[in-house]
């Protein structure tokens, strides 16, 4: 499942990047950039976001820069996103380090303890966390990946009590004959996601439902009714977006 972006949304990609290119310039080092008055900025007053998920997050994962350059055009260059995987190119500079793991499993990255070291390595303030799509086409039940869920957001406040996680009720799927029952599987997952995060949010770490699915399109908004489009990009950015702003007040 781990595929490359269609040649129309690298082409959305593109355009995006010439029209982007002077504000791309603006992210650099922490510790380097200056505030809006002018004053120098700490690596404390940075926002540390790490993307997390599979290959909707990570291959390319074109979402994510398009989310960089929104944050940096409504004046947010105290964005850092932070993960031991490099971007990848979609048509301009951005910050590309992520988590976004390909062919990876929920439950298997509980199940070994995988988060624990990216969390080490990297040390987030905000979790996007996008994660489920290969444990649906596998047919492990939403009360299974709920509890997969569970171990992370542990292993995140274990590493920073004050961690802020965004989950993704994740986008549809629809693989042509591939997998008869994953569209349903998706359903049945985000319906469950809404009273897993009231039960596991607290008020020092609060868990925020983010909604990737209502109105996504699989026939438009993907190129193979699972990996996002430009257009699936484009929307994927816009509700992470939305749940991140207030984040930064």
């Amino acid at each position: 499942m781990d595929q490359r972006l269609s040649r129309a949304a690298r082409r959305a990609g593109a355009g995006l990047g010439l029209a982007l290119a002077l504000v791309a310039g603006a992210l650099a080092p922490a510790a380097a950039e200056a505030g809006p008055a002018g004053a120098a900025r700490t690596e404390e007053d940075t926002v540390r976001i790490m993307p997390l998920g599979d290959s909707i997050t990570g291959s390319p994962g074109c979402w994510r820069a398009l989310l960089w350059a929104d944050l940096v055009e409504a004046g947010h260059t105290d964005a850092d996103f932070v993960g031991t995987r490099p971007g990848d190119g979609c048509g301009f500079e951005y910050d590309g380090d992520n988590e976004g793991h390909g062919g990876f499993l929920v439950t298997d990255v509980a199940d070994r303890g995988l988060l624990v070291d990216w969390l080490a390595r990297t040390e987030p303030d905000v979790v996007l966390m996008h994660f489920g799509t290969n444990d649906v086409w596998s047919g492990i039940p939403a009360e299974t990946v709920l509890d997969a869920y569970s171990v992370l957001v542990a292993q995140m406040r274990d590493q920073n009590p004050r961690m802020r996680v965004l989950v993704a009720q994740i986008i549809p799927m629809d693989p042509a004959r591939s997998c008869a029952g994953c569209g349903r599987g998706v359903e049945e997952l985000n319906a469950a996601i809404p009273a897993w995060a009231a039960g596991e949010g607290t008020a020092e770490s609060p868990v925020t439902v983010v909604d990737q699915w209502t109105g996504f399109d699989t026939d438009t908004d993907t190129y193979d009714g699972v990996h996002p489009s430009g257009s699936g990009d484009r929307r994927i950015a816009d509700r992470w977006l939305e749940s991140l702003l207030p984040l930064f007040s």
